[in-house]
């Protein structure tokens, strides 16, 4: 009993310290003000304007708001706006008040007002951040976020979309155009997917601001979106969906690539299906006779062109290497790729990896 007594101070201890370490994370996540029904009208409707996101903890878009909400938070700290969020499934009078029926829902109050304007646009830290702005005239902090779009001028319009070595996708766009600053997010994220394409350029032009561009382009409305292909420079016009899988599966069409919406490569990419057609005869054929197949395999790589052309080198190399090493070398090279690529891999290796992967399943088909 004394050995328990003298130690009886020690949970105490423990929980105060486990305190003293907390306290600090709880000031860190201060950027976005969570509300409840007895701090609300202290802090919105007063001498700043307020953005308030109501929402329910299960809800899956709000899940998925949330870092891009902070992002905002952060972005409009010690800015005279308010970034708050009320928890509806622990506030429910507080949300029947203002007619939330749907999470999440985000509402914005003027300076001095209750009375809420709906915010409908796209969920992202760039749309609300420019929402905020709009609203406010109050700018976000400083985002140091590199852009892969190119911005276009009339100075170097012709030299980059007319530039017959690449694909060139142009939005024309216009600043105060509402329907151009919901796709914005979207272009930037249409730009990174094409990024490590050397022969693709994801460029805009503020049509406004440079109206005799846009005029000898027959451009009337915003946003409006060209494709120049290498081989026509008149621009053919995109009248597809503005979501991020739309605009990827147009480009990949159009430029003969294979990327998915986050830049990675689908499994097709590389394989060429002619070339796939003689590996088929290869296997079929008799061992005195797969030499010849061989030779026709190097003759229709010699026929390729472009990205093509590369490709038919890594099916002549594994070829030799079936000659050399036996018809099991791809099977082990295959799974070994599978291995490297289900690791850490540097993103400069990702590509080439994932086309000689590719590039042997046409030869696991002959197993």
């Amino acid at each position: 009993m004394a050995d328990l007594q003298k130690h009886a101070w020690l949970p105490s201890i423990v929980l105060l310290v486990v305190l003293m370490y907390l306290r600090p994370l709880e000031v860190a996540a201060d950027d976005v003000v969570a509300l409840t029904p007895d701090t609300f009208e202290e802090e919105v409707g007063q001498e700043r304007g307020a953005l308030v996101e109501f929402y329910a903890p299960w809800c899956g878009h709000c899940k998925k708001l949330a870092p891009e909400y902070e992002k905002l938070g952060a972005a409009f700290s010690s800015k005279p706006v308010l970034i708050a969020k009320v928890d509806c499934d622990e506030h429910k009078s507080l949300c029947s008040k203002y007619d939330v029926s749907g999470f999440p829902t985000l509402k914005w109050f003027p300076k001095g007002s209750l009375e809420p304007k709906v915010y409908s646009g796209a969920r992202t830290m760039e749309a609300l951040s420019e929402f905020v702005n709009s609203e406010s005239g109050i700018q976000a902090k400083s985002q140091t976020v590199p852009s892969d779009v190119i911005v276009l001028t009339p100075t170097n319009f012709d030299e980059i979309v007319l530039d017959e070595t690449k694909h060139v996708f142009v939005e024309f766009y216009a600043p105060w155009c509402g329907h151009c600053k919901n796709l914005a997010p979207v272009y930037e994220q249409v730009a990174t997917v094409y990024k490590a394409e050397k022969d693709i350029v994801i460029a805009k032009l503020d049509a406004d601001a440079h109206k005799s561009v846009a005029e000898k382009y027959g451009i009337s409305g915003y946003p409006t979106l060209k494709f120049f292909l290498k081989s026509n420079k008149d621009g053919v016009d995109y009248e597809g969906g503005h979501a991020l899988d739309d605009l990827v599966t147009y480009i990949n069409k159009k430029a003969g690539t294979h990327r998915d919406s986050k830049g990675r490569l689908t499994t097709d990419a590389g394989i060429v299906t002619s070339l796939s057609t003689v590996v088929e005869e290869f296997f079929a054929a008799k061992a005195e006779e797969r030499h010849h197949v061989f030779a026709k395999l190097e003759e229709e790589v010699s026929k390729l062109e472009e990205s093509a052309a590369g490709y038919g080198k890594i099916y002549i190399k594994i070829l030799k290497n079936v000659i050399a090493k036996g018809e099991e070398y791809p099977r082990k090279e295959y799974d070994r790729l599978q291995r490297i690529l289900s690791g850490a891999v540097h993103p400069s290796k990702i590509d080439e990896l994932t086309v000689k992967r590719n590039v042997l399943s046409s030869f696991l088909k002959q197993e």
